[in-house]
């Protein structure tokens, strides 16, 4: 999907509020901050002091004197400790709070985003945002408004001791500091759009890795590893060549730093070698003068090598934002209402939709009327928009034209959680989340007891097998269920159905992909699991939908037969050319 880009400006206000929990610790952060920089800052003036007195008059100088400025450096080097050992100890704690609070915040939005984000979105890239991406941000958090505000500290406070001392070296000095900046942000500016490009790279090849690995056993057996390693290698090397282009721009950007240092340094060495000659200052100032141009250069070669960290933070907030502000196309109403004991009286009411990515359309003006608990199969060739029919009810997608009523309401009247809660759905392609068989079944019904899972277990024929297993339902699944088979997945999936109980099925090709001692399994399951529901099923093998109560022809036009088995069969129509199909190919 294409990404909108913020500018600095925009990232920076819509980051702030995250410190707003946190202010206390921000401001004790800041505190300790500018406690550390007092201290750094006395410094200079101490060598000053001493060296001019010593100069003027040695004997001037006695031991309680130096013993005195050395106590008073004691205990600011004291200070100075334990304010550090806060800013790097709670700052820190307080970058990963707010990292943490992004990152729940990027979760949650996503959870609420439609099956559209997701189908034009890689898993890869999401994974990257929400993790990779926010892990800069603990340091961005933390460092960056200490470093700017130890930074103005210590820029102000230099340029008011060192413009007393002598405003006209100063000034000299100073004038660098502008230009200096102005090259570095060029750069900067030139650097953050290579941390984009490279933080959009690792997701793309954190996609191609996953890709590849989820699609190992398919790889294997088309022998096909030399691909997948080629397609490796391209998007390996583009990041490669992306890194080259960062770290380019990252060594123009520490050059462009040495040459300032040098610059101001030869400033302070020549003009305030001139004007001591002169007599214009005196030879403890040129000391305090070099001591302050070494804090200021730096301070400034600080900020700049943070430039690095708070380009690579701005481009992880940039990627967080691109993902919370996603639209969320699928929303309750402000008048949703909570769904509560439905019949299962289903109407579509000239319902028209397309896919709202690349505006496909699948049907238009369908009229349909299902009643409650009764049992409807849908058939058709593929395309026909079957899937589609039955993924409008639970509303995975919104109509486009038209609307879809449940007992009599329309089903945007109802809040999504409880609309769904009443679903039950069934897939050809069953997801097992890694885990336990007992942790899978319950998902359907989080809270329930053991004694309900083993129930719903047994209504869905899975009872048996699974006890056959070593460790029960206690048995490890494996990543998406790999360790069962299909037939196996099958009935945990609808043994998870059972124990959610719903008053509204949807079977979509549920025993498509099984061979056919593990069809007529789940199908008996299947069969007990629609006694007394609301049913859609979708189905390609005709004789698991024979004793349907109503069997629907979908094509592209729409609804063109209508009736149960031996009525279709009757009319000689599209049925029952599937159906002879089907039964030459036995």
């Amino acid at each position: 999907m294409e990404q909108k880009h913020y500018t600095s400006g925009e990232l920076l206000r819509r980051f702030i509020p995250y410190f707003k929990k946190y202010k206390r610790t921000l401001f004790m952060d800041l505190f300790c901050a500018a406690l550390t920089t007092i201290c750094e800052l006395v410094l200079p003036l101490i060598m000053r002091y001493i060296t001019n007195v010593g100069l003027r008059d040695l004997a001037a100088l006695s031991v309680k004197t130096i013993g005195g400025l050395g106590l008073l450096y004691l205990v600011l080097r004291i200070i100075d400790c334990f304010a550090s050992y806060y800013m790097a100890d709670m700052g820190h704690v307080m970058g990963a709070k707010i990292e943490t609070d992004m990152r729940r915040d990027a979760y949650y939005h996503l959870q609420q985003l439609s099956n559209t984000y997701y189908n034009n979105t890689k898993v890869g890239q999401i994974m990257g945002r929400i993790t990779n991406d926010l892990f800069d941000v603990t340091e961005f958090a933390h460092h960056c408004p200490e470093e700017f505000f130890i930074a103005g500290i210590k820029t102000v406070i230099s340029f008011i001791i060192l413009a007393r001392i002598h405003l006209g070296l100063t000034l000299l000095i100073f004038l660098c500091v502008p230009l200096m900046i102005g090259v570095c942000m060029t750069l900067n500016f030139r650097m953050r759009g290579a941390f984009r490009k490279q933080r959009n790279q690792i997701g793309e090849l954190n996609a191609r890795i996953e890709d590849s690995l989820l699609g190992h056993k398919v790889v294997k057996a088309f022998t096909n590893e030399d691909i997948e390693t080629g397609k490796f290698e391209t998007d390996n090397g583009t990041f490669l060549d992306i890194k080259k282009e960062t770290y380019k721009y990252m060594a123009l950007f520490q050059t462009t730093v040495k040459m300032f240092d040098g610059l101001m340094y030869l400033m302070v060495v020549v003009a305030g070698g001139i004007f001591m000659i002169k007599g214009m200052i005196e030879p403890g100032d040129l000391v305090a003068y070099m001591l302050y141009v070494s804090t200021l250069i730096a301070t400034i070669r600080r900020i700049i090598e943070f430039a690095e960290q708070f380009q690579r933070g701005l481009t992880g907030i940039e990627r967080f934002l691109q993902i919370v502000d996603a639209d969320i196309e699928i929303f309750d109403e402000p008048d949703a209402v909570p769904l509560q004991n439905p019949e299962g009286d289903i109407v579509f009411e000239d319902v028209s939709f397309e896919y709202p990515d690349d505006h496909n359309k699948v049907f238009s003006g369908l009229n349909l009327k299902i009643h409650a608990g009764e049992k409807v199969a849908i058939v058709g060739p593929s395309g026909g928009g079957k899937t589609t029919l039955c993924n409008l009810i639970p509303r995975f997608y919104d109509v486009t034209h038209g609307k879809i009523t449940l007992d009599g309401q329309d089903i945007k009247h109802f809040t999504l959680k409880s609309l769904r809660g009443n679903i039950g759905v069934v897939q050809q392609d069953v997801y097992l989340f890694s885990g336990t068989i007992y942790e899978n079944i319950v998902y359907g019904r989080p809270g329930a007891g053991r004694d309900e899972v083993m129930e719903a277990a047994k209504r869905a024929g899975a009872h048996e097998f699974i006890l056959s297993l070593k460790d029960g339902y206690d048995t490890y699944v494996g990543e998406r269920g790999v360790k069962l088979s299909g037939g196996q997945k099958q009935r945990i999936s609808i043994a998870r159905v059972f124990l959610k109980n719903p008053p509204i099925i949807i079977l979509d090709e549920a025993t498509s992909a099984l061979d056919n001692e593990s069809e007529f399994a789940v199908a008996q399951s299947l069969a007990k699991l629609s006694e007394g529901r609301t049913t859609l099923t979708i189905a390609h093998r005709l004789s698991s939908i024979k004793n349907s109560d109503r069997i629907l022809v979908l094509t592209e036009e729409g609804i063109m037969e209508e009736g149960n088995h031996d009525q279709l069969i009757a009319q000689k129509g599209i049925y029952y050319h599937f159906y002879e199909t089907a039964n030459r190919l036995k």
